[in-house]
């Protein structure tokens, strides 16, 4: 059994929160006095990168090595950085789909609730009835785009790996040096 790696816990842990902190001030901020045409496309947003960061997380964990190897050997752009995610997919997919993930979750509910609210208030609507409403669309949307995605993921592995490998070659941060 492999020992506890208290260092990626607390790297993890910052990672979350700053993420949070920051998903959040962009929801609060974009959604003070925006129109509800901006707010469900700030929702819709928030789902979206949950569903994507959700695929990328499974894509990393079902492909394999080998073809990345042959890529590599070719000077392929984004081999390299493929081939690194790979080999830390248990921190890849942890970051996918635990941190990317579940904040955007959380922040979708949260930009959900909003919405509710101020439909409540602008047009008289029962508040049991708004919140029901959009919670069941925002949980079909989350639940039903992750559901396709892992599909996608698992049948487009290394296609997959191998996209988001190339926008990290393009990246600063993404290429090792």
């Amino acid at each position: 059994m492999k020992k506890t790696n208290i260092k990626w816990i607390v790297e993890i842990v910052i990672i979350s929160v700053t993420m949070s902190v920051v998903f959040s001030l962009t929801s609060s901020e974009v959604l003070d006095g925006a129109g509800y045409v901006v707010a469900f496309i700030l929702l819709f947003a928030f789902i979206a990168l949950g569903v994507i960061f959700d695929v990328i997380g499974v894509a990393v964990t079902c492909a394999g090595e080998t073809p990345f190897h042959a890529m590599a050997s070719h000077k392929e752009r984004g081999a390299k950085e493929a081939l690194r995610l790979l080999r830390r997919a248990e921190r890849v997919s942890s970051i996918c789909n635990d941190v990317v993930g579940d904040i955007s979750g959380i922040i979708s509910g949260a930009t959900a609730a909003t919405i509710a609210g101020n439909l409540t208030r602008d047009f008289g609507l029962s508040s049991i009835v708004m919140s029901l409403t959009v919670t069941g669309i925002v949980s079909g949307l989350t639940i039903g785009g992750k559901a396709v995605g892992k599909t996608i993921a698992i049948n487009n592995d290394t296609q997959i790996v191998f996209m988001v490998g190339k926008l990290m070659a393009l990246l600063p941060f993404g290429k090792k040096k």
